[in-house]
């Protein structure tokens, strides 16, 4: 779509300022999340835990504040609560002693209660050809005020029947309408996104730090596709070395020596340096997405040193100095790797401006990966035979063996 108003984005700003005008009830719209089934939206999702056992009224009113702090700080934005005003209940407060004095068993109590309200099923009868449950429960009529619960009889252990306000009393009295629970503490749930410009991971934290700043004893508990983000964020780092690492053992099994796969590893940074001012440029967040692309990112730079320091290897073998071989093969595999290069920077061009739905995932793989793939590649052509000539230099002699010359063998 080429009008920004028609964004997923827009039409859902839209929609949420037309329908927060109804006094009837809440309603609210927001993006599907990235990836379906974890989450009903897109952004974060968390709760907000009472681990001092504050109470209900203290866990509904710090959400409320902590929403209102967290908007002014600028990192988070479209921040909601799932708490609820209270509502209006219906109390039967049974006296015990009362019961037990004339007889009636709680047990009796609540299965009659369970029964008038919600029926129970006895038998089944057929008519015609279909077989028909028949059920008890408490007519309609007879369950619909307040005065009716009065008017109830329960049997007691001598077969009689007493009325209910014998030993009950009925009272309204505010509940809430739901309450959910993590660990078995009570909580409400917070969802919203990260601002603009903003890192998921950054907003993340930023509700954390306001949690932990507030005082009277309250947790976090990631949700949904945020619990995995938190699981697997402290993960990447590792992800990465251990995928360098693994890259540069096969190299150095390749090229039968420790110092020339430096020359291509060397490569990497200027890749990466490139996906990372393409992604701020344009505003981009470090999400998943991005590391997939940054991943891309890695191996293409890898692969375009690889075609450089190849042949050099081959030329040094045959007698050229370190610079003659490194700017031999610079030359003669400029067209190879500009040809490679730009094949893959045309085809996820579409990526990169791509807009409509869908879009979000598609520009923070594509710009990633074309600041990327520019990077290696205006760069890397340069600074690859230099790497590759600071490394030789400084390997000792005591390592260096003969560069073996790789010919075909005659068929």
């Amino acid at each position: 779509r080429s009008d920004p108003n028609l964004s997923a984005t827009a039409v859902a700003a839209r929609a949420n300022a037309k329908f927060g005008k109804l006094r009837a009830g809440s309603v609210r719209f927001s993006q599907p999340p990235a990836i379906q089934g974890l989450g009903n939206q897109a952004g974060f999702s968390m709760y907000l835990v009472d681990q001092a056992g504050l109470g209900t009224e203290a866990l509904f009113a710090t959400a409320t504040d902590l929403i209102k702090t967290a908007e002014a700080d600028g990192r988070v934005a479209g921040l909601r609560s799932g708490a609820t005003e209270d509502q209006a209940a219906l109390k039967l407060v049974i006296d015990q002693e009362k019961a037990a004095a004339l007889g009636v068993s709680l047990a009796d109590v609540n299965a009659m209660l369970s029964i008038v309200f919600s029926g129970r099923t006895v038998n089944d009868f057929q008519l015609g050809t279909a077989l028909r449950p028949v059920i008890v429960q408490g007519v309609a009529g007879s369950r619909m005020q307040q005065e009716d619960i009065q008017s109830w009889y329960a049997r007691n252990a001598g077969g009689e029947m007493v009325p209910f306000s014998a030993f009950s009393t009925v009272e309204w009295a505010p509940v809430a309408p739901s309450l959910s629970r993590i660990d078995g503490l009570p909580a409400v749930s917070i969802s919203g996104a990260a601002g603009e410009g903003i890192a998921s991971g950054v907003a993340m934290d930023a509700m954390e730090e306001l949690v932990a700043a507030t005082p009277g004893g309250w947790g976090v508990a990631w949700t949904d596709l945020s619990f995995q983000e938190r699981q697997s964020g402290t993960q990447a780092p590792y992800l990465y070395a251990l995928s360098v690492l693994v890259v540069f053992l096969c190299l150095a099994a390749l090229y039968e020596s420790w110092m020339i796969p430096l020359a291509v590893m060397l490569a990497v940074p200027v890749g990466i340096l490139g996906a990372l001012i393409a992604a701020w440029a344009f505003g981009q967040s470090n999400d998943v997405y991005f590391k997939v692309g940054l991943l891309t990112t890695i191996g293409l730079a890898a692969k375009n040193a690889i075609l450089i320091v190849e042949f050099a290897r081959e030329l040094e073998a045959q007698g050229r100095t370190a610079v003659e071989a490194a700017l031999e093969a610079a030359r003669t595999r400029l067209r190879p790797i500009l040809m490679t290069s730009l094949a893959f920077i045309l085809g996820v061009t579409p990526l990169a401006v791509a807009s409509g739905a869908g879009a979000g995932a598609q520009n923070a793989i594509g710009i990633g990966v074309l600041g990327g793939m520019i990077s290696a590649t205006v760069l890397g052509i340069f600074m690859v035979p230099s790497f590759y000539v600071v490394i030789r230099r400084l390997t000792p002699e005591s390592w260096r063996k003969p560069l073996a010359v790789t010919t075909p063998r005659p068929s």
